[in-house]
């Protein structure tokens, strides 16, 4: 302000000069305001019709209503003064200061242009039905943007202004580097959020087992996952623990490889072994929603000729599983019955002395407890 005590105010005032250009700035600058209020409108009104015209594209129309709706009347206002002055005489040195104003005021209406497009973009993608994203990765994604958007905004600010910022920049980066030395649990897991949610290894809703945690997951967090166990309580783990896990994700299950065995006494005849696993294939069938893979007679135990059976259901649906499996066993149990074929039950032989030479033991059968 070195050049206003060159001037003499009060004589300056008396000029009528100074008073056509306080009028021109002033007409210049509601006029300017004015225009430039209509041309926000106007691209308002030409994004609304280009949406009508392109319905697949309203996510866009949106966000670019949005971004529009952001823009500062106050900057607007500040643009159209500085506009005006050119039509006035100013010392030399107010033009460098101008030029410097232009750049401070277009910066700040920029960022706040890009910090609405992210805010937009984010809510509408949290909104958009039958999106599976995981909100808190959103979240930290868009103030990871915004962080971005306002830090370029103001090196660059500081940058016209004739700041020196390398050196700034490289503090920065050392203040950061101690900073997360100092929270390096904290930041792992919170990168660990990140991972699970561009990754998406599960998401919320998936029952999930490993370890001997096994349960459905509730809340994916910045630094803990919330899973609710089978048992009823709430298991919490941290994000980074649960990535070092060998989890099994059933949610995504498409299909169910089902191993059983069972088995027939021991006397059970030749002939009528080799009919057990046709009529087992034929249940399998006849039941539907699963797919025969094999029977086969396995081997032979201490009191027990035992059948493995193959089977491949069509569905993640455990209780659906159960089901057919609760249906094939009632089937398998009837087929033997009607083949006169007993089930394997728990026995021992018994070998007394008076016996004779040859004779054969007959196995008594032990009783079953229930546990």
């Amino acid at each position: 302000m070195q050049f206003l005590s060159r001037f003499n105010i009060i004589e300056l005032a008396m000029t009528p000069q100074f008073w056509v250009g306080v009028a021109t700035v002033i007409i210049v600058t509601f006029l300017v305001y004015w225009l430039l209020n209509r041309l926000v409108g106007f691209a308002k009104k030409g994004i609304a019709t280009w949406g009508d015209k392109h319905p697949t594209t309203n996510r866009m129309r949106f966000i670019l209503t949005d971004i529009l709706n952001r823009t500062s009347r106050f900057l607007l206002f500040v643009v159209a003064f500085l506009f005006s002055l050119r039509f006035v005489d100013l010392p030399d040195r107010l033009y460098g200061t101008m030029s410097h104003a232009w750049f401070l005021v277009l910066a700040i209406q920029v960022a706040l242009w890009f910090d609405q497009g992210v805010v937009s973009w984010l809510r509408h993608v949290m909104r958009t039905p039958g999106s599976h994203k995981n909100p808190v990765t959103l979240v930290i994604t868009g103030l990871i943007l915004r962080a971005i958007v306002w830090s370029v905004m103001l090196l660059s600010i500081l940058a016209n202004a004739g700041v020196n910022i390398t050196a700034l920049v490289a503090s920065l980066g050392v203040g950061g580097i101690a900073i997360a030395l100092a929270v390096q649990t904290i930041l792992s897991d919170v990168f660990a959020s990140l991972s699970i949610g561009f990754d998406k290894p599960f998401e919320i809703g998936d029952f999930v087992v490993f370890n001997d945690v096994a349960g459905t997951v509730e809340h994916i967090g910045l630094k803990t996952t919330r899973i609710r166990s089978l048992s009823g309580e709430q298991i919490v783990c941290g994000n980074a623990i649960l990535l070092q896990q060998t989890l099994h994700n059933y949610k995504r299950m498409q299909t169910r490889r089902i191993v059983f065995t069972f088995g027939v006494a021991t006397n059970t005849p030749a002939e009528k072994l080799r009919l057990i696993g046709g009529m087992v294939k034929q249940i399998i069938t006849d039941v539907g929603e699963t797919n025969f893979d094999r029977a086969h007679f396995l081997g032979f135990d201490t009191d027990r000729l035992t059948f493995e059976v193959v089977h491949i259901v069509n569905t993640a649906d455990y209780n659906k599983y159960m089901d057919i499996q609760q249906e094939i066993n009632i089937r398998i149990l009837e087929g033997l019955r009607e083949q006169d074929v007993e089930l394997a039950l728990p026995s021992m032989v018994l070998h007394a002395p008076w016996m004779k030479k040859g004779e054969r033991p007959q196995p008594q059968p032990q009783p079953v407890t229930e546990s």
